[in-house]
Order: structure tokens, then C-alpha cells, then sequence
């Protein structure tokens, strides 16, 4: 049919042209986001792009829900000016009959984001908290590169390494400068290697001497030594933590009813039962006048979206603390957004479209002028 063929093809034009502006945009902030972070020593430069990826894996399914929500109102309102839809309603065409069209078209859109925020966000949350916790456990002598000087994170060490061995655990001619309360100390050493003992991390210095100052008093004092031990940045991670409920998986969420595994539960469901209810939403929300310039309604449709989303993290806050049930929170949001979608859709198809076409009063206004020519045109 022409009706659905038309407007299916228009839709997925426009859905591909948003999605490509919006992901090149999502991508360029993230990307300088964890340069930033690589930059400042919070994550390995590594692991830049596989954080990149996970990062849009992440934010995928919001971007795939704002593209198709703006392709829905963006074709919607283009037919709306081009007075397509004056035409599609003289002929008994109601808006509700849009709904069918792009239910085929963005069905599979809503599938991905189902299968991304129910499958795809623990698996990636758990990918990437291993990264940083791989990056979190290495030594302070590990992470510094040869040649270069580098701080340890509380900053009271400075290092510096001409150069270290292939797996990475042991330096060569290891410089080490202590800033403590009242006291500095600078050591240097022919090599140094880690130790791990329980859940205590040691960085032992091998043939090298120590030259420690007493800020206050200006005494001074030199040490040599065979061997030097020194405890060497944070207490190891624990592997045997439990993972946070992001980065469980969606089973034992089910498995499991605390209120934590329950809020993550329902902002995992709300993104694909809002990706839906917007759906539905951007027909109603792109009805507009033909002779108006302003593109108040887009505008409207987006603080719709906006606000719709906040929601959906706040009721994953609402879940978590104990404010409110899972069920009653996916029955009084998506099913209250869902209601809301179909009243605007019955009040645009019994009110909205007759009173553009009846516009101007009678015949003789213009409205029923235009309403003459659909007519003979459809009797052609």
C-alpha cells in the first residue's frame, strides 16, 4: 500500500541520518572523557578504545530510543506541513492508523534496546569494572613509564625508572622521592620488584641507598642498603567482592529480590518499555499547524523525552531506597505513559484533523475548499 510503503521509507531514512549525528556526537564526548581520564592516571591508556566501546555499548540504547523518537516527530511533522496528512484525513486515514507503519519499522530498534539493557548493560558494566580493577591493582612502580617521573595516587611518592623488564614487575635503576610530614627522604636503587603478601603490596629495593632530611631540625642522614622494604601504594582489591547490581546479570536480579537488585531491575525494564511509550507518544506529540513556522511541538516532544527518562532514573532511585514497589512503579509510570499515548492519540484523530479540515467554516472558508478538492480528487 502507498500509505504504509511511503512513510515506512521516509521513517528509516530519517532514523538512520539521526542516529549517525547523535552517535558521532555521544562518541566525541566519551572519547575525550577517557582521554581525560587516561590522561589524569585513572584508567590504563590501553584500554582507551575497549572503555570507548563499552562506554557506547552503554549509552546505546538511549541513543537508539532519542533516534527513533525524533525520526517518528520529524516525519510526522514534515507530512503535517506538507499538508500530507490534510490529504490522508480527507480520505478517512486517522492517526491511529500511523501507529501500525511504525510499529513495523521500529520494531526491530525496540528489540536491540530490550536485548541491549537487558543482556548487553551487565555483561558490559562487568567487563569494564574488571579493566579498572586489573588497572587499580598494579603497583605504583608499574605504572610508571621509563624515563619518565610520576606520582603515586596519594602523592607522596614520586618515581622514576630508566628502564624495567619485559612482564612489567621489575625496575632497573629505581629513583624514589618521599614527601612526609616534616621529613623527606630521597631513595635510589639498582632494581626494585613486587611482593605481594595477603592483601599488602611491597615494593622491594635491591642494592641502593637512602638519603632522608629532617625538614625541621635540617638534620640529614644517609643509609645503605642490600635490601629495602617498603609498602607500596593501596591495600590489593579483593576479587571475592561482590560485583554491584549493574553488573549482575538480569537472572539473579530475578533471583534475587533486595531493593538494589530491584531498582536496577526496573531502570532495566523502563528502558524498553519507555522506548516503546515514546513510540507511541512522538505520533501524538508531531501533530502541528501547516501555516505556522515555529517548531514548538519538536521542541515539546523533546522536554517530553527529557523528562520521561528522568523519570526512569528516579525510579530506579525510588526501587533501591524502599520509597515504592517495583510493580507499582511499572504500572503507575509505563502504564500511565502508555494511557496517556493512547488518550492523545483518540483526542487527535476525534478533534485535531476535523477541525483543520473544517477550518475557515463551511465551503466557503478554505478549509472547505480544501476539503472539495481532496473529495474530487479521491472520486477521480
Amino acid at each position: 500500500m502507498l500509505f504504509d510503503s511511503s512513510l515506512r521509507r521516509d521513517l528509516a531514512r530519517t532514523f538512520g541520518a539521526t542516529l549517525v549525528v547523535i552517535l558521532t556526537i555521544v562518541l566525541t564526548m566519551m572519547l575525550i572523557r577517557t582521554l581525560g581520564q587516561a590522561a589524569l592516571g585513572h584508567v590504563a591508556p590501553q584500554d582507551v578504545v575497549l572503555l570507548l566501546g563499552f562506554v557506547a555499548l552503554a549509552q546505546l540504547p538511549t541513543m537508539l530510543s532519542l533516534s527513533l523518537f525524533i525520526a517518528t516527530v520529524s516525519t510526522l511533522t514534515r507530512m503535517y506541513r506538507d499538508s500530507e496528512m490534510a490529504i490522508w484525513f480527507a480520505s478517512g486515514v486517522g492517526l491511529s492508523r500511523f501507529v501500525r507503519p511504525v510499529l513495523r519499522v521500529s520494531w526491530p530498534v525496540l528489540l536491540v534496546v530490550a536485548l541491549l539493557a537487558l543482556f548487553v548493560w551487565p555483561w558490559m558494566n562487568a567487563r569494564s569494572a574488571e579493566l579498572r580493577e586489573r588497572f587499580e591493582r598494579r603497583s605504583d612502580l608499574s605504572r610508571v613509564t621509563p624515563g619518565q617521573f610520576q606520582s603515586s595516587r596519594d602523592g607522596s611518592r614520586t618515581f622514576f625508572i630508566e628502564r624495567d623488564s619485559e612482564d612489567g614487575r621489575t625496575g632497573r635503576n629505581v629513583f624514589i622521592l618521599t614527601a612526609q610530614p616534616g621529613k623527606e627522604s630521597v631513595t635510589s636503587a639498582r632494581s626494585g620488584h613486587i611482593e605481594n603478601t595477603d592483601d599488602d603490596r611491597f615494593l622491594v629495593l635491591d642494592s641502593g641507598q637512602q638519603n632522608e632530611q629532617n625538614l625541621r631540625s635540617g638534620e640529614k642522614s644517609l643509609a645503605s642498603f642490600q635490601t629495602y622494604k617498603v609498602q607500596a601504594g593501596e591495600r590489593v582489591l579483593s576479587s571475592a567482592t561482590a560485583p554491584p547490581p549493574k553488573a549482575r546479570p538480569t537472572i539473579e536480579l530475578l533471583l534475587e529480590p533486595t531493593p538494589a537488585a530491584q531498582g536496577e531491575l526496573t531502570w532495566r525494564l523502563g528502558l524498553s518499555l519507555g522506548a516503546a511509550n515514546l513510540l507511541l507518544l512522538a505520533i501524538g506529540l508531531s501533530a502541528t499547524q501547516p501555516r505556522r513556522a515555529s517548531n514548538w511541538n519538536l521542541l515539546f516532544a523533546l522536554l517530553s523525552f527529557v523528562v520521561y527518562y528522568n523519570l526512569i532514573n528516579l525510579s530506579q532511585a525510588w526501587v533501591a531506597g524502599g520509597k515504592m514497589g517495583m510493580g507499582t512503579v511499572l504500572v503507575l509510570m509505563h502504564g500511565g505513559a502508555l494511557m496517556a499515548a493512547l488518550a492523545l492519540l483518540w483526542w487527535r484523530d476525534n478533534g485535531t484533523h476535523w477541525t483543520m479540515l473544517h477550518r475557515g467554516g463551511g465551503n466557503g472558508g478554505s478549509g472547505g475548499r480544501l476539503k472539495q478538492r481532496v473529495e474530487q480528487a479521491c472520486k477521480k
